[in-house]
């Protein structure tokens, strides 16, 4: 492996970890905006990004635990996924990338990234239903605005995946051979 793709895949590496401490640092506060939600809501406007959902738990509890249910599965969904990459980038060998580990690895993350984006999907179809009963969900849409993506993303992955369960069929099979 050239120095240049070395170097790039160490950037790889140390992007992914920044990514996934960053999402654990979100579904972390948006753990603890949860419990001081329900426990100490005049606390909340100064807890992690100002989610205040006390308005929508004194009009319904249901909406309330249903809404923010959503948030915290997508976030905690999302700090996985990257915990898989990591998995990911740390145990592949570059030389022999072909083997089933990270086919297995490959073909999972492509079914936790679809899990977000249909997540994403049903949540956000949830906020709009809720917003037709007069509760204020608007200021929930920025943790749902990318399931789109996600199931795009999903489905190009799981293409990967596809392509490396079949290379490592062909590399096991040509080992057999010789």
């Amino acid at each position: 492996m050239s120095h240049t793709n070395n170097l790039v895949f160490k950037g790889l590496k140390i992007v992914s970890w920044i990514i996934f401490v960053g999402l654990c640092i979100e579904a972390g506060g948006l753990l603890v905006n949860f419990f001081f939600n329900i426990f100490n809501p005049d606390f909340v406007q100064n807890l992690y990004q100002k989610l205040d959902l006390s308005d929508l738990y004194e009009s319904s509890q249901w909406a309330f635990y249903s809404m923010y249910s959503f948030i915290l599965f997508i976030a905690i969904l999302k700090a996985y996924l990257f915990y898989l990459v990591i998995v990911l980038v740390t145990k592949i060998d570059l030389v022999k990338p072909f083997n089933s580990f990270v086919s297995k690895q490959i073909a999972q993350i492509s079914y936790y990234t679809f899990s977000i984006g249909l997540l994403s999907f049903i949540a956000r179809q949830s906020a709009k239903n809720l917003l037709h009963y007069g509760y204020q969900t608007d200021m929930l849409n920025e943790f749902w605005t990318d399931g789109q993506a996600f199931i795009l993303m999903a489905a190009v992955i799981y293409i990967i995946a596809t392509i490396f369960s079949k290379g490592v069929a062909l590399q096991t099979e040509n080992d057999l051979t010789v």
